[in-house]
């Protein structure tokens, strides 16, 4: 059995110096990763500037600088006075290389050139405009990830418009909630998806979410209402050439949401900068290259989905999607016959892995790193992976929607530990601190300094308020960026998960708000109220869900029943991924002097 905290895996010299890091080190004449690190963060302008170099980031008129701070580290202005279109970037590989590869339940394995993607994309642009929408328009996407999604996504932010991500297991409350807080104008949204043996609808539910306008993706003959389009029609007569429109680098391309600590989601904006950040952390941390192949089971609901596009067509690497579920052996058997190298999940998909043993005898000799992220990681199931793949490292990976990536993850210059994170990611600084504001060897994540991807504002709520306000300065008096995670700094100098700080929890790979999911359960009859909280298990792992409850008077507090009856309100009106592990009955909800529920002691009572 493998010692604890000790290296899985352990590079030789000969892989380190294949590394995109490697280059960077000869490049810059430093002599080791950390060394690297710590000039990334000394001389972050420098670090961008040599990442937009290596990425071959195309600008229709140059930057003057790379980031510009008279405003403040709280509100940095990244490459002033330049303009650009990130998906300009997105197309300089050769015409004829594979952009896509590309399997469907059932289906046959197909691939797009990157010649291809742009042709449609620019199709896409083109109808956009014809329908009368101008650059800032928001328009939603909600479709599983296909080539075709793909090619929506780019061509929307092509003619200058938004694109609003929603999951396709979204509720319609939740639905609803986003169309109304982005302002969208039109949503790109499939007839249904298929999971496993199950159709989900689409267009039904965008419908009666009340979406303005709907441009349908028929697979089979639907009835639309009026004010609908049909994909083939809409796109009909396009032409395959476009010129992106010329925008300023804080220009939004994507709203995504994430929850924080109240009932409505945070509208965070990406801008054409923040790709920056998702291919430079391709590029370095999962050490992508233009021959590499890279999958990630998700969607463009999800942060991971737009990060994956750019991921890998900013580095000219090949995107592989499979359009099914990740957790039947058909997708490891996708894996094995694209050929993919890097391949992303989350760790609760890993754990069902295990428990069936459903990729277990495939050929993965073509994977060279995992990447894992979105929930805390078991040690036991990430060394079941590595085997999977002939003991291949696994890079832990955690950030957020509002940094574009990862604030720390880890490298393949550096030896690989189970569910341990390595480094904090290049361009990026954090110091630990405790509930007193004081450094600590476990505590609160406080991100230092500036970085590209870094959110700058929200739609619906006070940016300063949300990630500065109230937080610690270093004694050089910077002030501490607010994450909201919880690590231990090892003997090792290498870094455990401990959970969340705040009262969002990560179910399934999903950011979600104790609010959010109290918010549906004291609406059901003969509950007083509730308090979600998120519970890491023994052996460690994804969080578990754990429901508090008081019962109004005269109600038995059966918990096997009320949880039958807690998981169907949860799944009509938030997400059926949120599972609820126990419910428990308790007199009162422990509060402050304020009145607010203390759920930090529900979490350490349970445990």
């Amino acid at each position: 059995m493998q010692e604890k905290h000790s290296p899985a895996w352990i590079p030789t010299q000969s892989d380190i110096n294949k590394t995109n890091i490697a280059k960077a080190l000869s490049d810059l004449h430093l002599p080791d990763y950390h060394a690297l690190h710590r000039w990334s963060v000394e001389h972050y302008q420098d670090f961008w500037r040599y990442t937009i170099k290596q990425l071959g980031i195309i600008f229709k008129r140059f930057p003057k600088a790379i980031c510009e701070l008279s405003a403040g580290i709280t509100s940095p202005h990244w490459l002033p006075h330049a303009e650009l279109n990130i998906v300009d970037s997105c197309f300089r590989a050769a015409p004829d290389k594979i952009a896509i590869i590309a399997q469907a339940e059932q289906g046959q394995m197909t691939t797009v050139s990157y010649q291809e993607l742009d042709k449609l994309s620019n199709q896409v642009a083109n109808a956009v405009v014809r329908s009368g929408f101008k650059p800032g328009d928001a328009l939603g996407i909600i479709m599983p990830m296909t080539p075709l999604a793909v090619a929506i996504y780019l061509g929307i932010i092509k003619a200058g418009c938004v694109v609003v991500g929603i999951a396709e297991s979204f509720a319609i409350d939740e639905i609803i909630t986003r169309l109304q807080i982005a302002k969208v104008k039109a949503v790109f949204a499939s007839d249904y998806c298929n999971r496993g043996d199950k159709r989900l609808p689409l267009y039904e539910k965008v419908v009666k979410a009340e979406a303005k306008q709907v441009i349908l993706i028929n697979q089979q003959p639907i009835t639309k209402r009026d004010c609908d389009v049909y994909w083939q029609d809409y796109i009909a007569n396009s032409a395959e050439t476009f010129t992106t429109f010329a925008a300023q680098p804080q220009a939004h391309t994507t709203i995504l949401f994430s929850s924080g600590t109240t009932g409505e989601p945070k509208a965070i904006p990406w801008t054409h900068t923040t790709p920056i950040k998702c291919a430079g952390d391709a590029y370095f941390h999962h050490d992508i290259k233009a021959h590499d192949i890279l999958a990630w089971p998700t969607s463009l609901g999800w942060m991971m989905g737009p990060w994956l596009i750019y991921a890998a067509l900013l580095n000219q690497a090949t995107l592989a999607i499979y359009e099914g579920l990740a957790t039947e052996r058909a997708f490891g058997e996708f894996i094995q016959n694209a050929k993919v190298n890097v391949l992303g999940l989350v760790p609760s998909l890993v754990k069902t892995w295990r428990a069936n043993g459903c990729m277990e005898g495939l050929n993965w000799q073509s994977i060279k790193c995992f990447s894992s992220t979105g929930e805390c990681s078991n040690a036991d199931d990430m060394l079941y992976l590595m085997q999977l793949a002939n003991n291949k490292p696994v890079i832990e990976y955690c950030g957020g929607t509002e940094i574009g990536g990862g604030y720390i993850t880890g490298t393949l210059v550096q030896p690989a530990i189970p569910a341990t994170f390595t480094t904090p990611a290049l361009g990026l600084d954090f110091v630990l601190f405790d509930k007193q504001g004081e450094p600590a060897k476990n505590g609160e994540v406080g991100l230092v300094g500036a970085s590209i991807g870094l959110s700058t504002e929200l739609l619906n709520r006070d940016h300063y308020d949300i990630y500065f306000a109230g937080m610690p300065q270093l004694a050089d008096g910077r002030l501490l960026r607010r994450h909201g995670d919880e690590l231990a700094h090892l003997h090792n100098g290498y870094y455990q998960a401990l959970g969340r700080a705040d009262d969002t929890m990560n179910l399934g790979g999903i950011k979600i708000s104790s609010v959010e999911i109290e918010r549906v359960l004291n609406n059901l009859p003969g509950i007083k109220e509730t308090a979600a909280v998120a519970v890491k298990p023994p052996e460690g792992g994804p969080d578990l869900l754990v429901i508090y409850a008081v019962a109004t008077e005269n109600v038995q507090a059966d918990t096997v029943a009320w949880q039958k009856i807690m998981q169907p309100a949860i799944k009509e009106h938030l997400n059926p991924m949120f599972k609820i592990h126990e419910v428990v009955f308790i007199a009162n909800l422990p509060r402050t002097a304020t009145n607010k529920i203390i759920r930090r002691v529900l979490r350490d009572e349970y445990k």
